[in-house]
Order: structure tokens, then C-alpha cells, then sequence
């Protein structure tokens, strides 16, 4: 019984660790709304400035962001939240604050679905 015990244990201990374990190189693929180079550079850079952000490129025609992050250090959802809030929504998730999309130069103001 007691062998029983230690073997259950054991096995909900790894099982539990295992569910913790974060991927460090996890891929993702997200759509952010912008039109220019200008776009681009700032919504890398907003996402660069996350930490675990190990790469961050986004599309100008497809308007597709492609990243990997270290999910030890970040989430895909902290990422979301930088690109909103330097003017870019993030189709699906999160939407730019209305002032901060306001002072966006006038070539980056990209059509805003409701």
C-alpha cells in the first residue's frame, strides 16, 4: 500500500510539473491593423519591448504579425496589450485607446472596424 502511495504521489508530481512547463520558442501568428513602413517599425518595436519577445515581424500587405515568444518570461495576451496601446488593434482581441489611434500620423491611420 504504502509503494502504492509513493507511486501516485510521484506521478501527480510529475504530471503537475509537466502542465507548468512553459515553451520558450512558442510561435504565434496575430493580425494587427496598419498601413506603412511606419506601422511596421512601431509595431515591432511595441512588440520587441515586451520581454520574451525573441522575434516579431509583421506584414504590411497581409497585416500578419508573425512572433516567437519565450512563454517562461511573457504571454501572447501581454504582447496584445503593447500593440493596442501604442495605436494598433489587434483584430480579435484588442482595440487601440481612441486618442492614442488619433495622434497616429495621418499615412498610418488605418479603417477601424467597430
Amino acid at each position: 500500500m504504502k509503494k502504492l502511495l509513493i507511486v501516485m504521489v510521484t506521478l501527480l508530481t510529475v504530471q503537475g510539473w509537466a502542465q507548468e512547463k512553459k515553451n520558450k520558442n512558442a510561435a504565434y501568428t496575430i493580425e494587427v491593423n496598419g498601413n506603412c513602413e511606419t506601422c511596421k517599425q512601431r509595431i515591432e518595436k511595441a512588440a520587441y519591448a515586451v520581454k520574451g519577445v525573441k522575434s516579431a515581424v509583421w506584414n504590411i500587405e497581409t497585416h500578419q504579425l508573425q512572433l516567437i515568444i519565450n512563454e517562461e518570461k511573457t504571454t501572447l495576451d501581454g504582447v496584445k496589450k503593447a500593440i493596442a496601446a501604442i495605436g494598433h488593434d489587434v483584430i480579435g482581441s484588442y482595440k487601440a485607446p481612441e486618442g492614442v489611434y488619433e495622434n497616429l500620423h495621418h499615412c498610418c491611420k488605418y479603417e477601424r472596424l467597430n
